[in-house]
């Protein structure tokens, strides 16, 4: 038998809620994260989600926590933009309208600086003598970071970068 296969272990529900507990008091959890780990934990359906219920009024799950939390250590730690972080949301199955709402409490001025600054940095590290070719560079380098194509092209025309 293969080493890396995962074992899975049936744990009793009150063993399965101890460790979800903890598994949520170290850090946000998004509902589906927590489905998948009980899951793999060999869990049933329904002690899933009755186990995802009572973490839920326990407030240990908490999907608006956790999106504004995902929200703000993706744009403020790994500088991404409202694209990419959207998408990793969308991943952990967070509804739409919370997504909306939580990438909403980005501030226009500081994700407008944060672009700026991407642009400059990644400006300094491009060796291209060809200025279109620059320009092309930095700005697939934005969009690969999650900022819109509009807003990128807005503040490199503002601030004279390309």
């Amino acid at each position: 038998m293969e080493e890396s296969a995962k074992k899975t272990v049936k744990l009793s529900r009150n063993a399965a809620l101890a460790k979800a507990e903890h598994y949520c008091a170290y850090q946000e959890r998004s509902q589906q994260e927590i489905r998948d780990k009980l899951y793999e934990w060999g869990l049933w359906k329904d002690d899933v989600e009755e186990l995802i219920s009572e973490l839920i009024q326990t407030n240990f799950l908490n999907e608006e926590r956790f999106a504004l939390a995902y929200v703000s250590g993706k744009f403020k730690i790994k500088k991404w933009g409202k694209i990419k972080i959207k998408q990793g949301l969308k991943l952990k199955r967070v509804p739409d309208k919370m997504i909306a709402n939580v990438l909403k409490t980005i501030d226009g001025d500081e994700y407008l600086k944060e672009i700026q600054e991407t642009a400059v940095k990644k400006l300094a590290s491009i060796h291209e003598k060809d200025a279109y070719k620059r320009k092309y560079k930095v700005i697939t380098y934005l969009l690969g970071r999650g900022f819109e194509h509009d807003l990128v092209a807005e503040v490199l025309k503002a601030n004279d970068l390309c």
